[in-house]
């Protein structure tokens, strides 16, 4: 296995929980967003995780990636006469985001990130002193 390895497997698992956290953000950004460009109101996005081999023909060593970001169709009717996009009972078509769950969602998604900086301060050290030692 290449000694760098682990750095390639640290750096994707930083990239895949940034982009978590940006669905995150955004997804509280825009909760009670009643209007987007699709048409309707906010879709919630939800980040998907895969794996994924972080060298050429190493199966055994394997990083983490965004395969994908689904838009959920989850809405909430709330009771909002005064809003200009209310129907004529006085409902609105809200995004179905609990702002909670987003934070402890994002909450997770920083301790883990936090993690994989660790992980990756560690193996780098370790090889900078695999690489003293071998100088000596």
């Amino acid at each position: 296995m290449d000694s760098f390895g682990i750095l390639e497997v640290s750096a994707s698992a930083l990239d895949a929980e940034r982009q978590r956290m940006d669905a995150i953000a955004s997804n509280m950004a825009n909760a009670r967003s009643t209007k987007s460009s699709d048409g309707g109101p906010y879709r919630k996005r939800e980040v998907v995780f895969s794996a994924m081999p972080v060298q050429a023909g190493q199966d055994d060593l394997e990083g983490v990636k965004v395969s994908d970001v689904v838009k959920e169709n989850a809405f909430q009717q709330v009771y909002d006469p005064g809003n200009p996009d209310a129907d004529k009972k006085g409902f609105v078509e809200m995004p179905d985001i609990s702002v909670i769950k987003e934070m402890v969602d994002m909450m997770t998604a920083y301790r883990a990130y936090e993690a994989s900086v660790s992980t990756f301060d560690i193996s780098k050290a370790m090889l900078n002193k695999a690489l003293q030692l071998g100088g000596q």
